[in-house]
């Protein structure tokens, strides 16, 4: 199980929900963190509830439907002179509920591509690359078990197509010690996924962070954080290296 200790990790969409459960359980085992929501003022709460962890940590902004923010924010991270080694893009935005699907308008997939796969896609390729070159790195990329629901599609699809590119680049890192997958923490009672889900926030933990803490050199794989509700990390990272196989 790789050890977090010490090593950077940025969490997008980290200022409340399952961003927020994943960095408080990242700090508490002693990994330091860059912590992006849209506006800094956000992060305030958590950038302090994990400093008092202990660990070190940075809170940078950007609206992920403004590509050029991205662009921005990706530079500024790179100005701390700090090593990302683990991603978590768990941020994403459910644009609308159409029962009126067929009139579903073309906003719904223009926004829902920039927020939901586009700004995950741009880090990935930024610190990919860097990563390679350490010859270390998590990836993880929280996609969506949604499925015959026409009325949610603009959100659909494009958490359809991070599945796709997160498979594809897997492909090119099979094998190494860069390892990029799928995790998805189920329908929780988050300010996405409303009042009425089933799951509580809590239960998506750990299996919404098992993937940064697997060591098993596989990529491509999904990662149903409901798979491993009421385990210890460690019982939940045994389970998936045992039960979870690359697709390739």
């Amino acid at each position: 199980m790789v050890d977090v200790k010490g090593r950077w990790a940025l969490i997008t969409g980290a200022a409340r929900g399952i961003g927020y459960l994943s960095a408080k359980f990242m700090a508490e085992r002693g990994c330091n963190l860059i912590l992006h929501s849209r506006k800094i003022e956000h992060t305030e709460k958590v950038l302090a509830e994990v400093k008092a962890l202990g660990v070190e940590a940075y809170a940078v902004e950007a609206e992920l439907s403004d590509l050029e923010q991205v662009e921005k924010m990706l530079l500024e991270i790179d100005k701390l002179g700090v090593r990302v080694d683990l991603i978590m893009n768990n941020a994403g935005m459910q644009i609308a509920y159409r029962n009126e699907y067929f009139s579903t308008p073309v906003s719904d997939y223009t926004e829902s591509f920039k927020i939901n796969t586009i700004a995950p896609a741009m880090i990935m390729y930024h610190f990919m690359p860097k990563m390679i070159s350490a010859g270390f790195g998590r990836i993880l990329n929280t996609t969506s078990g949604i499925r015959l629901e026409p009325q949610q599609a603009g959100y659909s699809a494009s958490k359809a197509a991070l599945d796709k590119i997160t498979i594809d680049l897997g492909s090119t890192v099979e094998g190494t010690d860069v390892m990029i997958n799928l995790t998805d923490p189920g329908w929780c009672r988050t300010d996405l996924g409303g009042p009425w889900a089933p799951n509580a926030p809590e239960s998506a933990v750990p299996g919404i962070v098992v993937g940064v803490f697997l060591d098993d050199k596989k990529s491509g794989r999904y990662l149903g954080a409901q798979s491993f509700a009421g385990m210890t990390l460690e019982e939940a990272v045994k389970k998936a290296e045992s039960e979870f196989n690359s697709p390739y």
